[in-house]
């Protein structure tokens, strides 16, 4: 399969909870090998994007409401893997079986096709935004132009600014450079309103800032964390599945050779770069690693990916807030930029932050996006038959979440007062990855089943204010 993506609309992903079960932490790779698949892409964090809502299904907003400001958070699209040591671990074990005449026919193929991705890899720079990565935020910012086109003829009209956040990292301000430049050849009168991006990390990078100390114990030492993810990690399946992978590509005696240790490392990097391959596809488009990881294989591989994600970044264990609770920084400055725009003290007319997955997974669990609170019982780990939440679907490359602000004809002509229709003159409709989204149960739509809300209901709905 030539994974060319020539407009930069990403591969889908279907992904299927119905394959992986787990019974006192393990669950059978036999079974999964059985068991048909949709898709047989399991690329978790790394799925390159593609919008979830075509541009013509949004609802209209209510009568006499216009969009007056926009905001988003959005993380770095595709990328390089962040170093060499996958590659290098693969092609030590291909080349260790090629100087013993031990390679199958396979297994002859692969070290070719892995060196042809780190030359893509090298090509970029490890870690950085790739060709794709790049489409994908070209593309996002002229679907945005596209949804809201008079709040941008009223930006460029009013001269009102369009600020730019980052975390500071090579790959999120190539991000915000790819979506802003597209957003001033979209509209060339955006140009000169498009400010130079911010590096704000304690508000885009809050993970790795010091702030955060406690959060960074429980990913070095936690002994809860520890345990579930060696259970996980070290059941029988693992052994199966990997012991799958080598054997189509290493004859007997070189299998035999390896230890269990070395076949499941071996097979980890080569998911690795399985999932990696496609957000190269612009600078590699001929690489095809799917003949060398079943995918039975490539989905268990996923869930074990999945799992860490799970625990480190996402809703992890029941009681315990240690992952999300720091997202809060941002949750609360989406108010904050809404509020101002609102009550008049900011004259921008969008605010773009640009971020990491580190950063979505845990905002996307204090806003109870679909697929990505339920947390998982300690005694009962998480696995793709009991949980819903899967990488590919929380955070895939460059995925956003977008909170755009409508003013309607204020009855009182002060923020907070009330329209004919009931509510305050400021409604808020919020897209994740492009999908009109409802706010959580609590909060309440300006009626059943639409995707409006009232932004003084809002601020109450999350103790905001």
């Amino acid at each position: 399969m030539n994974r060319t993506v020539a407009t930069g609309v990403a591969l889908a992903v279907t992904l299927t909870a119905t394959a992986v079960t787990l019974t006192g932490g393990t669950a059978s790779a036999q079974d999964l090998r059985r068991t048909p698949h949709v898709d047989r892409h399991y690329y978790t964090t790394m799925t390159p994007y593609q919008p979830q809502e075509g541009l013509n299904g949004y609802q209209r907003a209510p009568k006499g409401f216009t969009p007056v400001f926009t905001e988003d958070v959005i993380r770095h699209g595709a990328r390089a893997m962040t170093d060499s040591s996958d590659v290098d671990a693969v092609l030590a074990v291909v080349r260790s079986a090629q100087a013993q005449g031990q390679l199958t026919g396979l297994g002859a193929r692969l070290g070719p096709q892995v060196q042809a991705l780190q030359a893509a890899a090298t090509s970029v720079g490890y870690g950085n935004l790739s060709g794709l990565g790049v489409q994908e935020q070209q593309q996002l910012a002229l679907r945005l132009e596209r949804r809201l086109p008079s709040l941008f003829t009223a930006i460029a009209a009013k001269q009102e600014p369009i600020e730019v956040e980052t975390s500071g990292v090579a790959r999120v301000v190539a991000s915000a450079n790819a979506f802003t430049s597209s957003l001033a050849t979209g509209d060339p009168a955006l140009a000169g309103l498009i400010q130079a991006p911010v590096t704000d990390k304690n508000l885009l990078y809050f993970h790795k800032q010091p702030q955060n100390a406690d959060y960074q114990a429980y990913l070095a030492s936690d002994p809860e964390l520890a345990a579930v993810l060696a259970e996980i990690d070290g059941g029988p399946s693992t052994v199966e599945s990997a012991e799958h992978i080598v054997s189509r590509l290493f004859d007997a005696r070189f299998v035999k050779a390896m230890s269990s240790a070395d076949q499941i490392s071996f097979s980890t990097s080569l998911y690795n770069l399985y999932s990696a391959a496609p957000d190269l596809s612009v600078e590699a488009p001929d690489v095809d690693l799917d003949p060398f990881l079943p995918a039975q294989d490539a989905h268990w591989f996923a869930y074990l990916d999945d799992a860490t994600s799970f625990y480190q970044k996402g809703p992890a264990f029941s009681g315990r807030t240690i992952t999300y609770n720091m997202a809060s920084v941002l949750l609360d400055d989406l108010f904050t930029q809404a509020e101002a725009k609102a009550d008049g003290s900011s004259d921008a007319g969008a605010v773009l932050r640009f971020t990491h997955a580190e950063e979505i997974i845990p905002l996307a669990v204090l806003l109870d996006l679909p697929g990505s609170t339920e947390a998982a019982d300690p005694d009962q780990p998480y696995t793709y038959r009991n949980n819903p939440w899967r990488g590919a679907q929380v955070t895939p490359m460059a995925a956003n979440v977008q909170w755009d602000l409508y003013a309607g004809p204020a009855v009182g002509g002060s923020r907070g007062s009330s329209t004919a229709a009931g509510g305050s003159e400021y409604l808020v409709r919020m897209l994740y990855n492009e999908k009109e989204t409802a706010f959580k149960p609590s909060c309440k739509p300006i009626a059943k089943g639409s995707y409006f809300y009232d932004l003084n209901e809002l601020e109450r709905c999350f103790n905001q204010g």
